[in-house]
């Protein structure tokens, strides 16, 4: 079964943007594992917000991957699958079917859900040194305890801190 990996960046403080949805806080000066994170997958999920503001930066991000939409407004994108309605089975369905890793990109009410659901299987999260003092929290109204178990951590020259986490 492929998983569900919940890559992104976040602030020491917890935002994963800033007051005014700014994200100019991200490091991009290096790779960041991302290679071979991208080695390992072969679709992204995103909210429609994530994916309006990503395709508002670049005309088709990520040609090569498959790109799922979690919308009820949005209708027959030409790069993208939309899903509307009955979440976790069409996740499932997804994840059963052959292919590699899954990349969760977010927004934040989509991460909710499916960490709501039990849809995550393993967060990677790239800790940046700034404290943003607002924005977007990544985590927001969890229903329930979730344990992680460490897999991994990587330093960076720059202070960034990646954690590797599986959901227990």
């Amino acid at each position: 079964m492929r998983k569900i990996i919940l890559n992104l960046a976040v602030s020491l403080d917890g935002f994963i943007e800033g007051p005014n949805g700014e994200y100019d806080w991200c490091f991009t000066d290096q790779d960041y594992n991302m290679t071979e994170f991208f080695k390992n997958t072969d679709a992204i999920f995103f909210g429609r917000k994530s994916y309006e503001l990503l395709m508002s930066t670049e005309e088709n991000p990520y040609p090569e991957m498959m790109k799922y939409v979690f919308s009820r407004t949005l209708h027959d994108l030409g790069n993208a699958t939309v899903i509307a309605d009955n979440i976790e089975s069409a996740v499932m369905e997804i994840k059963n079917q052959n292919g590699k890793d899954i990349w969760l990109f977010g927004g934040a009410k989509l991460v909710t859900e499916f960490m709501n659901l039990g849809l995550i299987d393993e967060l990677m999260l790239s800790i940046h040194p700034i404290l943003l003092g607002g924005g977007t929290p990544l985590f927001v109204d969890i229903h329930k305890r979730i344990p992680l178990t460490l897999i991994k951590t990587e330093t960076f020259s720059t202070g960034l801190v990646q954690l590797l986490y599986r959901l227990s």
